[in-house]
């Protein structure tokens, strides 16, 4: 029986070649759409998780009890806060951005990405407990031990700056002591506590905890940016945590009230960057609205292709991406202070 010809052996070896390289083209193909279908996967997410985050602590801006802080500022000496003026700890500005530059006296560890926007947000918390008894000559403010756990919620163990707060006054300060075993926070001296009342069961005044959170970009634990969020205590002490991964770049607008601060409307008639707002408290006052930008990136490449015509804009700003075949989206929301809508 006769052999192979070298002819046929060679169109045997070029069919051969064929199928093998288009095994490899369909798997190469197979790959770079599982590599990219990943990439929008992630960012998706991180871009969901980054907005979600945001969007929480953004709508408790103004929040300071029964009414906020827009109907407090109505009535001179309503709302006090027992720190520096146009310092860190200032809550006299509930909320307050920074473009392209970090917050004035805060120290953010690790530092901030260049070219992405800073939002700081003062506020006391969602929940809190009825005061049951107050001693103003001591200084005591009492509530119900089994509640204590209301003031440590959202992942502050040891909470050091508290609110106390009704319908017609609120007092933001940092406890001078606290007895969390016996519902007892101690508050320094200048706040006049016999302006609140109490009763055994819950009187109308309601303790509080008080946040300042930061959010910004940073470079994460994997040396690439991540959106991150810092609480600044009492005497300066800043407390950071990495949130989301793969957040490139923030960016926020805010809409102001067409009213100035002691006339405000209701109606954000206008926009504009943190720098356009204005550096003055009164100037913040105005803002009722807060539209945010995330640039969120997928970790690995994605064998996205690149922006050849023109780079995704994140609200005003036009950051430049690099060539490493990552894929990038940009998510933007636009909230409503509803804590800092006027008369609410």
């Amino acid at each position: 029986m006769g052999g192979l010809t070298l002819i046929e052996l060679m169109i045997a070896l070029l069919i051969g070649s064929m199928l093998v390289l288009g095994l490899v083209q369909v798997f190469g193909a197979a790959r770079s759409a599982y590599q990219l279908s990943e990439g929008i996967a992630r960012v998706q997410e991180n871009g969901r998780f980054a907005l979600d985050f945001l969007q929480r602590d953004i709508r408790m801006a103004g929040h300071f009890g029964c009414v906020n802080d827009q109907s407090h500022r109505q009535v001179t000496g309503s709302l006090t806060s027992h720190f520096a003026a146009n310092g860190p700890l200032d809550f006299g500005f509930s909320i307050r951005g920074y473009e392209n530059s970090n917050p004035a006296g805060i120290t953010l560890n690790p530092g901030r990405v260049g070219g992405t926007d800073v939002i700081v947000l003062r506020f006391l918390r969602g929940t809190g407990v009825p005061v049951h008894a107050i001693d103003p000559v001591a200084g005591t403010i009492d509530i119900p031990p089994a509640q204590w756990d209301a003031l440590t919620e959202g992942g502050v163990a040891n909470p050091t700056m508290f609110g106390i707060a009704d319908c017609s006054f609120a007092d933001v300060f940092a406890a001078q002591s606290v007895a969390a075993g016996a519902g007892r926070v101690t508050a320094p001296a200048g706040i006049d506590l016999a302006l609140y009342g109490a009763l055994p069961g819950g009187g109308p005044a309601m303790l509080y905890r008080a946040d300042v959170v930061v959010y910004y970009v940073g470079n994460g634990a994997g040396g690439r940016p991540s959106l991150w969020r810092a609480r600044v205590a009492p005497g300066g002490g800043v407390t950071s945590e990495e949130l989301v991964e793969g957040i490139e770049n923030l960016q926020f607008r805010y809409g102001l009230d067409q009213g100035p601060a002691d006339a405000l409307t209701g109606y954000v008639a206008t926009q504009a960057n943190a720098a356009g707002v204005g550096g003055a408290e009164t100037d913040w006052r105005r803002v009722g609205q807060v539209q945010i930008g995330v640039l969120a990136v997928s970790p690995n490449p994605a064998a996205a292709p690149q922006a050849t015509v023109a780079p995704p804009r994140v609200l005003d700003a036009t950051p430049t991406l690099p060539t490493d075949g990552r894929y990038r989206a940009v998510y933007e929301s636009t909230i409503a202070l509803r804590n800092r809508l006027y008369g609410q």
